[in-house]
């Protein structure tokens, strides 16, 4: 049985921690209301680059003539899997679940005996990928020192992600990452980003004869890989409002856990007390007695 100097330790130490995952709580609902005004934001912008490409690339994707980033190398051998994660933990299952998706998507394409790569951008998905695919796991995008996401972090990946295409180091190129939907619900997603892929519904709609100045290649050789950036962008803003609410809802649990155990604590400190004054009744009577 515990004495009762270690309850007593045991019971501040909990209530040290409880003051943590509150504060930690409080600071996550803060800057969750930032992060999720920015992918709200974000997702018009990138909806609407969806229905221009699709406008654009209307009757190019087969053709020869098309930009490379549309009509892709005909291949479909080698995949880049670009998992994009946080820098921290304490988010619940926010992290692993989006390297649980990409894991088995991995799984699923070496089965089919196709060449793998995986892109990390973000510490916590490097260190839990590493331990199944140590082989195939390139050095992660780290991303601890940035404050706030901006716009020139992800067209710097996009821009690294593009050349290894044009140098032929992959076919295909899926980017994993946590769509906001609410403070207790994060969707894992895959989106492939290379060759584009025209979501159908953005193709859907009367169809309105446009005139384009320079023509349609020209514009696609633009648009494209800026398309790339915006993607990786709106990807890196859902993660960041995803995670803010994780973290927001796993403190919170553990905030409460903590009360649930100081209160037990509490109350297997009061009954040992108790015990020991008893104990101690009983001696003292026993001894007045035996004199």
């Amino acid at each position: 049985m515990a004495s009762l100097k270690d309850l007593r330790n045991r019971i501040a130490s909990v209530k040290a921690t409880q003051k943590i995952t509150k504060a930690m709580q409080m600071v996550a609902a803060a800057k969750l209301r930032r992060a999720q005004m920015a992918a709200e934001a974000a997702r018009p912008y990138a909806e609407r680059m969806d229905r221009v490409l699709a406008n654009l690339a209307a009757g190019l994707a087969n053709s020869p003539d098309a930009p490379l980033l549309l009509r892709g190398t005909g291949r479909d051998q080698k995949h880049l899997l670009i998992v994009a994660t946080a820098e921290r933990g304490l988010a619940g299952a926010f992290n692993s679940s989006i390297s649980r998706l990409a894991r088995e998507h991995a799984n699923r394409l070496i089965a089919e005996g196709k060449d793998v790569t995986i892109l990390p951008v973000g510490r916590k998905g490097a260190e839990i990928l590493r331990r199944t695919f140590a082989s195939r796991l390139e050095s992660a995008v780290d991303l601890r020192e940035v404050k706030q996401i901006g716009f020139s972090n992800a067209q710097s990946i996009a821009e690294s992600v593009i050349a290894r295409f044009e140098a032929g180091e992959f076919d295909v190129a899926t980017l994993f990452f946590s769509r906001f939907r609410s403070v207790i619900s994060q969707v894992p997603t895959a989106q492939q980003i290379i060759p584009a892929q025209i979501p159908v519904e953005a193709t859907e709609g009367p169809a309105v004869p446009y005139e384009f100045e320079p023509d349609e290649n020209e514009i696609l050789a633009d648009l494209l890989p800026r398309n790339v950036a915006i993607q990786i962008f709106r990807a890196l803003l859902e993660n960041a409002a995803s995670e803010q609410g994780a973290r927001m809802s796993a403190m919170d649990n553990a905030t409460r856990n903590a009360g649930d155990m100081i209160k037990k604590l509490t109350m297997n400190y009061n009954r040992t007390r108790q015990a020991q004054i008893t104990k101690e009744l009983i001696e003292i009577i026993s001894g007045a007695e035996a004199l």
